[in-house]
């Protein structure tokens, strides 16, 4: 059986040794999931670039992290949801938001409600939108851009959690307080 490597800058392929060093230099550390991105220069690039785009979309903090989070969750990824917990409390978010999308609960705002209720049946019918849901996304303020850019969210977010659960990727020490387990208990 081949287990993953969590690469540092020493063992690390070339062509990913300066976005390592790229993220050593943003976060601080390097994150398990950027060393085990390494293995693939692409992959880990592409990943790169779409977090990038990501959080330059027309999304605020909020709703930056209601669409990841709630993919996160959906995909049941050990990894990314402690990490954007800790991301959700260095972007300000409030704590409320964040804890009801790590429990399942309702969300603190009707339109962040309508769109993780939007994204999460995105997520569930591989790409397929009830005209029903389309119509409380546009009414609750959202537009087409908004419906792309759910799906630019879930590209970065397929890469990061797919790779998460093929490599069993570790928390990061800085994330391990935001553990997190599904829900299981459905009231």
């Amino acid at each position: 059986m081949s287990k993953f490597n969590i690469h540092n800058l020493e063992t690390a392929p070339e062509a990913s040794k300066g976005l390592l060093e790229q993220s050593l230099k943003s976060n601080g550390m390097i994150p398990g999931l950027h060393g085990v991105l390494a293995e693939s220069p692409e992959l880990f690039e592409a990943y790169q670039t779409l977090h990038k785009l990501f959080t330059q979309s027309s999304f605020n903090a909020e709703e930056l992290t209601v669409v990841w989070q709630s993919i996160n969750v959906e995909h049941e990824c050990h990894y990314c949801v402690p990490a954007h917990t800790g991301i959700a409390h260095m972007m300000k978010v409030n704590p409320a938001l964040t804890e009801a999308l790590r429990n399942g609960e309702q969300l603190t705002t009707e339109k962040l409600q309508v769109l993780q209720d939007t994204t999460l049946e995105i997520v569930r019918e591989r790409g397929h939108l009830s005209e029903e849901q389309k119509e409380k996304f546009f009414a609750a303020g959202y537009e087409n851009r908004h419906l792309l850019e759910i799906i630019l969210g879930l590209s970065q977010k397929v890469i990061s959690n797919y790779t998460n659960h093929l490599a069993k990727t570790p928390v990061d020490k800085a994330f391990e307080k935001f553990a997190w387990k599904k829900n299981t208990i459905k009231a």
